[in-house]
């Protein structure tokens, strides 16, 4: 066995948070599941389907030269996004969708998704997301690009969701797609003006961290447009400081998670 499948297997564990937890998973010896990390040993045939169901890949792919395999990892949830659709929903749900995708056409395109990060407290995390339609109705993928340090590649996450529009308020559901991890909400007060520029609300969801701890924070969305060059908007992605010179005071301002003496709840703000 090659020392790329030995590669592309420590990547797609490196999206777990331990390879301890991915044997747990797998319900493998941990030893001989090293013995394949390192190139010393060569997973049997019952194996190696256990792990492409597992990682949902194929075994030809997880079988590529390692730079390959990191292209379609980035790309491959695009592909399973467009499969969503083929999905069997139950009726209250099909409903939802139905009645809750009008008047989301004048939010598609791409936009910067800012939010005090869950995982890396005292930072803020800036994303890439772009909502689409199809079928009548809209989904959007959020990505995230998080480099650990400057010599490091960077580390993509991909969440895919959908967006309904129901009394003023748009609703956004999405799911971590490389893991399965997590699931986050997104509320945002819609713009009643023709021309889009920046959308704010509250985000629900769980730190990356080992703790998982359930966060809410403020969130605002800068429109970029209904098509941007995706390599230089995922360039701009990352960790920022909050004192960074490169984010606008008022995005700042913005997503401040504070609350006041007579607020009993936290709340957006307009």
């Amino acid at each position: 066995m090659n020392n790329d499948f030995a590669r592309n297997l420590r990547l797609l564990c490196s999206y777990y948070k331990s390879i301890a937890e991915v044997c747990r998973r797998l319900n493998i010896n941990r030893p001989q599941f090293n013995r394949y990390l390192s190139a010393r040993s060569k997973p049997s045939a019952s194996n190696m389907r256990k792990f492409c169901d597992f990682f949902g890949v194929e075994e030809h792919e997880i079988l590529m030269p390692h730079s390959q395999f990191q292209r379609l990892l980035q790309v491959r949830p695009r592909a399973a996004m467009s499969e969503t659709t083929t999905l069997p929903e139950v009726p209250h749900l099909e409903h939802l969708s139905q009645v809750g995708s009008a008047g989301l056409d004048k939010y598609l395109g791409y936009y910067f998704e800012y939010y005090q990060s869950f995982a890396c407290p005292g930072n803020l995390l800036r994303t890439l997301v772009c909502f689409e339609k199809r079928s009548d109705k809209v989904y959007y993928q959020r990505t995230e690009r998080l480099v650990e340090s400057p010599h490091d590649q960077p580390c993509h996450a991909i969440y895919l969701g959908m967006a309904h529009f129901l009394t003023d308020r748009i609703f956004m559901v999405d799911y971590e797609s490389l893991t399965g991890h997590e699931i986050s909400q997104t509320i945002l007060f819609p713009t009643f003006k023709n021309r889009i520029s920046r959308l704010t609300g509250l985000k629900l969801g769980v730190s990356g961290s080992g703790e998982r701890m359930p966060c809410c924070a403020r969130v605002l969305y800068e429109y970029l447009g209904s098509a941007v060059d995706k390599r230089k908007a995922l360039a701009l992605c990352g960790l920022y400081d909050l004192n960074s010179p490169d984010i606008d005071k008022s995005i700042k301002k913005a997503v401040i998670n504070d609350i006041s003496d007579e607020e009993w709840h936290f709340r957006a703000r307009h």
